[in-house]
This record gives structure tokens, sequence and C-alpha cells, in this order.
């Protein structure tokens, strides 16, 4: 199997020049540390993401197409290819148009920005799962709640140990309720965009929500891996009022709330011993931050009791 080449500098700089030729401005840079780095800011108004391998540039591929047809249905931006190709032979790139705005990272969502987050949960649901399997978006399962709750159970007992997390806790996920709070017999996928974290999230200094990057990991499959996201990344209130204005009902935001709060306790675990579960160069005072939000305490929780047969999945969506 032939290695990859190491992108450099210099292959950046020749390539963008390429590219834009005289349009070409500004220092080319790495956006993150790394032996090879894959994602490069040009100057300020674009960003190049070089596809390091073959899976990756498959997955590019499938992201170029994925976005514009997302386009049609989400209001916020949703990033422009200014170029794509080839920068070594099968490993492709794309030339963005830098998003303005923010990492959600730095700044507040406001309660407009929650709105705007409800809209994008609107649209991706719109995308029928004809419309995402066009371009290669594959099925994801639902995670098997239970599970993760005898994990999140284990982790938490560490966490109390190390005087990170209070057991004594009023919230508690337990069996019957992971049992109650799975995916429905028969619900239909919807196109889950699978990664809005902070960094993906292009935050104005007012709170709104600009622009969403990252689309390179959607699937078809569970919406309260969405909310869960959310919940760590704008916290527990802001990610359920989001999604029940999205036509959400309770079991699929309580869902969302216990696989974030779940994912919270595990990663925080796991990177306290020396085994990171969390996505890589995730500080510890970030995951710190990810339990806080996730363990914010919501109304819903506490008012809602749910039957097997309640109909409360959201609207149904577009027929495949």
């Amino acid at each position: 199997m032939t290695q990859a080449p190491t992108p450099t500098a210099d292959t950046v700089r020749r390539l963008v020049c390429s590219l834009l030729g005289a349009a070409a401005e500004g220092d080319v840079r790495p956006a993150a540390s790394g032996a090879a780095p894959a994602t490069w800011w040009v100057g300020t108004r674009h960003v190049l993401r070089l596809a390091p391998d073959r899976e990756a540039a498959l997955r590019q591929r499938r992201e170029l197409r994925l976005r514009e047809l997302v386009r049609a249905h989400v209001p916020v931006t949703v990033p422009t290819s200014v170029a794509h190709g080839e920068w070594a032979p099968g490993l492709t790139y794309t030339l963005d148009a830098k998003v303005a705005g923010g990492s959600g990272e730095d700044h507040d969502v406001s309660a407009l920005g929650e709105a705007d987050l409800a809209a994008l949960l609107t649209g991706l649901r719109e995308v029928s799962v004809r419309q995402a399997e066009t371009p290669g978006v594959p099925r994801a399962a639902p995670r098997p709640l239970e599970a993760l709750r005898q994990s999140a159970e284990r982790a938490g007992r560490h966490l109390a140990e190390a005087d990170e997390f209070d057991p004594a806790r009023p919230e508690r996920l337990t069996g019957a309720a992971a049992a109650q709070l799975g995916v429905q017999p028969g619900a239909a996928p919807v196109l889950v965009h699978h990664g809005l974290t902070g960094e993906h999230l292009v935050v104005a200094v007012d709170g709104r929500v600009r622009g969403v990057l990252g689309w390179g990991d959607a699937v078809l499959g569970d919406p309260a891996e969405d909310i869960a996201a959310l919940a760590l990344c704008v916290g527990s209130p802001a990610a359920v009022r989001a999604a029940t204005l999205a036509g959400y009902g309770a079991r699929p935001c309580l869902r969302g709330l216990w696989l974030a709060r779940c994912d919270a306790l595990v990663h925080l675990a796991d990177a306290l011993a020396g085994r990171p579960s969390a996505p890589a160069g995730t500080p510890l005072s970030a995951l710190r931050t990810r339990l806080r939000r996730a363990w914010e305490p919501i109304l819903l929780e506490r008012v809602t009791e749910l039957r097997g047969d309640d109909p409360d999945e959201g609207p149904p969506p577009p027929a495949p």
C-alpha cells in the first residue's frame, strides 16, 4: 500500500495558486497542530481541506454532494466549495469559502440562535431518506441506551471517587427509563448531522447561528444524536428547547438528553484514566464543561410520563 504524501505549506501554496491564480492572497497555515495537518487556513477568506487517505476522500466526495442537497432545506449557511479535485492520486481536496462568524466554543447561543438551531433540525428532517441515500449517506442504527447507561453508571462511580461528579443527583437514568426512551419500532430514520459540536457551529457575536460546518459524518439515523450533541455544546435546556421548537416530542428530547449525559460521564472518566474515548485532543477542561452542560436540569424530565404508544417522535418525515 502506497503511503500518502505529507502535505506541507509549500504543497498547499502551490495548489492554492493553481486554483486562485492572481486572486490568491495571504499566508497559508495549518488550522490545527499535527504532523500532517489536513485543514489549512488560506488567507482570511478560504479554508482548504485535504483528505489524508482513501476513506477520508470517499467521505469528502459524499460531503460535497450532501452539502448541495441540504442547502435548500436549512436556513443557516452551509460551506460552499470554490474548487475541488485531487491533491494527490486518489486523495481529494476542497477549497471552501470561509463562513463568517466565530466558533460555538467561543460564543453563547442566544434565544434567536436557539430558533436557528430549531430551524436547522427541522430542515434536516425535511430531507427524505431517498434524497439522502442518493449521495451515499449511510444508515446508522440507534445506540442501545441500556448498554450506554451501564457504562455511564460505572463512569459516574469513578468520577465520584475523583470528586468530579455528585452521584446523589436527583436525575437518574434507570433501566426502566432506558427501555421507555428507546426508539419506537417503525420510527423512520432522519438525516442526522452527527457532529453539531462547538467547532462546527458558526455563531455571531449576537448569539445567532450563522453556519454549520463538518457534514462529513452525516448519517440516516436517530435524531436524538443531534439533540445530544447540542446539549453538550449549548447546554441541555437550550438543546431541548430547540428540539421542541423543531417539533420533536418528549421521547427523542429525553433520549438525546441522556445520550449526552452518558457520553459526558464516559468521556471524562476515560480521559482521567488515560484511555480517552472523546475526540482526540479534547482537553479535560472542555470535557468538564460538557459534563456540566449535559447535566443542567430541565423541566421536561420532571413533568413527563411516557407511555409505550406516545406518538412523540416528532412530525413524520417525508416519504422515503
